[in-house]
């Protein structure tokens, strides 16, 4: 055939397809879908067609053709829910099979669970569990008891969800979290959602007991009508089928019982959990048999399905609400597998049993200690909403003890001072507000935590200023005065010193934050640990004198507060706290030590950026804690002066690694009834013992071998570091 047969069979076989745009009079519509395929071919991965004016601000706002992820023009199979729904993309009845018609409603609930996981997980609630056609139209199920019924608990569950995020103000960290555009999460009888799932839950136990029966020869009088028609595999549908609809109705009292007031719903929500975590349990051991039992083998991408049984669920469309889900190009989205996603829920059910099970602890301290404790899990988003709502309720902690109460306690005031006037002091006011802020902050993710605490040490410094000024005009003359002839003196004195002890407790926090989130070079962990050591010494010269002065130890008549500090070291004997405070700066002050001797003598850890110097970096790294003077008379030039001329002999003759040694060893036995610090100690005793080791080594070899290496580890403790030595 030549050229121009060929030419004209390809024409007949792929006829030209002109365009619907009918043609102005200053233009003509062409198809370019041949320069675009050329064009694809010539271009390379990240290049772009572009005109000669298109800048920066157009490529970020520009979208790629065909890319699922930010083409909003995506083409989808359904452009409306009724186009779905008339191709039977979401049958009711499923099928009339009744066989099929169960597992197919199994997966469809399994599906919703991982679709559900996933949306936890930071994804649109529309292109997730809303993806499903029978919860977007309701009203369709209600001839399908079961569906129906699971249905409307599903929507309340994610109703109370968004409700508890939202109240909790913590959806920030993922914005797409509560937005619902207008999906119908809650539908007409939805209230009666619980009553409905029980009618049907009791309805397929009977069924169960029936199955039971016939196994001993004898049926049940009642006459009770098997949920499908294969008599042999009706026990384990049963018992699939109720496993997760109990899972459901459990869970959904889970999330009412932590939502009353003063967690008067805590005991009964931990017994939920309970049953919630031990219908998990059947969930996944059902899973053999709705694999292997009912329709064969399925091992085709086992690791990714998203049903138990490896089959696709009926009735998703995850397409037909990326228009509508974000005001943003849709996402794609990878659905979490059923497996992933139920192990999900058990994480989250044991995170929320720890916020049950928390003994709403009145003290300040312990409220702050269980908070950083729950943290260290990195607890799922719901369960850090459902904590802070549980800390703070109607602007009280736990909604019954009032900040200014909490206050003075922490402070070490006595009793009666709580009900004091002076709490309408403006500046007490706002400092009950920071003290709020700081609960709520403490339940936010880590990157958003250190973020904000960092952001709220300049408010706590300004607020200590302004008590100060506020302290001196009430009082006159601190000195002429003394403290049992002005209780406002008192109570002015020791919040003083507590907002400052709070301060140094915040820009701690925020220093270990930054080894969580792999903020810090091996070559600034030298001045990260030289500030934090300057921090904790602060921090632990205030917790303190909190303590002598609450346990009376401080004499107060004719003694300034200097004076004050010096009979605290004097009389008393070093409080545990403090102990436990001085074990941790003694490995900051160790290992600021240790790597400024290794820079200096042996010239390793050392990086020279091109991009900024060391002096840059400080700043980077505190400035909000420079802004704050947190400490005071704080930098670049201080951290230099301390540091140009460590040498390993002076390390070797204050051995501040021995010393945190020797602290953690005499205070483990009075952590013998609290595990969690008992296990921190013993945190702290092996990074000293190993660091000790490791100086005696480099001392002894390091000057004289080029060939040793030294690299730092964090396998004992996450934020202080284990030196490891090793030859090359």
């Amino acid at each position: 055939m030549d050229q121009s047969g060929a030419e004209e069979a390809a024409m007949h076989r792929h006829p030209p397809q002109h365009s619907s745009i009918p043609s102005g009079e200053n233009s003509v519509w062409s198809d370019v879908s041949h320069r675009l395929e050329a064009a694809c071919r010539e271009l390379r991965d990240g290049e772009l067609i572009h005109g000669d004016n298109f800048n920066l601000f157009a490529a970020m706002s520009a979208l790629e053709i065909m890319d699922p992820k930010m083409d909003s023009g995506i083409v989808c199979k359904y452009y409306s829910i009724d186009e779905a729904v008339e191709n039977g993309v979401a049958p009711v009845p499923i099928s009339s099979d009744k066989t099929i018609d169960v597992q197919c409603t199994i997966d469809i609930m399994d599906h919703l669970l991982a679709c559900e996981a996933t949306w936890h997980n930071g994804h649109s609630l529309a292109q997730t569990v809303f993806s499903c056609i029978y919860l977007l139209r309701p009203d369709r199920t209600s001839s399908h008891a079961i569906l129906h019924s699971y249905c409307r608990v599903k929507r309340a569950t994610c109703k109370a969800v968004v409700s508890v995020v939202s109240d909790a103000r913590t959806h920030e960290e993922e914005d797409l979290f509560t937005m619902a555009y207008g999906l119908p999460l809650h539908g007409d009888g939805d209230e009666k959602c619980l009553s409905m799932l029980n009618a049907v839950e009791e309805t397929i136990y009977r069924q169960l007991r029936a199955c039971n029966a016939t196994s001993s020869k004898k049926r049940v009088s009642e006459d009770i009508e098997p949920l499908q028609h294969n008599l042999d595999l009706e026990e384990d549908f049963c018992k699939a089928l109720l496993c997760r609809i109990r899972f459901r109705k459990h869970f959904f009292h889970v999330l009412t019982c932590m939502r009353r007031p003063q967690g008067r719903g805590l005991e009964l929500a931990r017994k939920h959990i309970a049953s919630c975590m031990s219908e998990l349990e059947c969930i996944l051991n059902s899973a053999e048999f709705l694999r292997l039992g009912a329709y064969g083998t399925c091992e085709d991408g086992v690791e990714d399905r998203t049903t138990a049984s490896g089959r696709a669920a009926i009735g998703f469309d995850a397409s037909l609400n990326s228009r509508s889900s974000a005001p943003t190009p849709p996402r794609a989205i990878k659905i979490l597998s059923w497996e992933k996603a139920v192990q999900y829920f058990l994480k989250l059910l044991h995170d929320l049993d720890i916020v049950c099970s928390y003994s709403l602890d009145p003290s300040l301290e312990g409220v702050l200690r269980f908070v950083v404790q729950f943290q260290k899990s990195k607890p799922d988003l719901i369960a850090r909403a459902h904590l802070q709502l549980l800390l703070i309720q109607d602007g009280k902690l736990y909604g019954r003890d009032p900040i200014f109460a909490v206050i003075t306690k922490a402070a070490a005031l006595p009793e009666v001072t709580k009900n004091h006037d002076i709490q309408k002091n403006e500046y007490i006011v706002q400092l009950g507000q920071l003290v709020i802020n700081l609960l709520k902050i403490l339940c936010t993710n880590a990157a958003w935590q250190r973020r904000k605490l960092g952001k709220i040490l300049q408010d706590w410094r300004v607020i200590y200023v302004q008590l100060e000024i506020a302290f001196r005009n009430e009082v006159g003359s601190v000195s002429s005065i003394s403290d049992d002839e002005n209780i406002c003196v008192r109570i002015f004195k020791h919040i003083l010193n507590w907002v400052e002890e709070q301060t140094y407790w915040i820009a701690s926090r925020y220093l270990m934050l930054g080894f969580e989130l792999d903020l810090y070079s091996p070559s600034e962990y030298c001045m990260v640990y030289w500030y934090m050591y300057v921090v904790l010494i602060k921090l632990a010269e205030k917790t303190h004198l909190r303590i002598a002065v609450s346990s009376g130890t401080v004499k107060k008549k004719g003694k300034k507060k200097k004076d004050s500090s010096k009979e605290v070291a004097k009389e008393s004997r070093i409080p545990l706290p403090v102990l436990f405070l001085q074990c941790h700066l003694c490995l900051a002050q160790g290992l600021s030590m240790m790597l400024a001797a290794l820079r200096n003598e042996l010239m390793v850890l050392q990086s020279p950026s091109p991009f900024n110097t060391e002096h840059e970096r400080f700043i980077q790294h505190f400035e909000l804690l420079q802004k704050a003077c947190v400490p005071d008379n704080i930098s670049y030039l201080s951290f230099k002066e301390s540091t140009t001329y460590t040498r390993f002999s002076t390390l070797v003759m204050y051995n501040y690694f021995k010393n945190a040694q020797r602290i953690a060893k005499e205070i483990k036995s009075s952590f013998s009834d609290d595990p969690d610090r008992l296990a921190e100690v013993r945190r702290l005793e092996q990074v000293a013992e190993h660091n000790g080791v490791a100086l005696n080594v480099i001392c002894r070899v390091g000057a004289l071998d080029p060939s040793l290496k030294v690299s730092f580890e964090f396998t004992h403790h996450p934020y202080f570091a284990t030196a490891v030595v090793k030859r090359s």
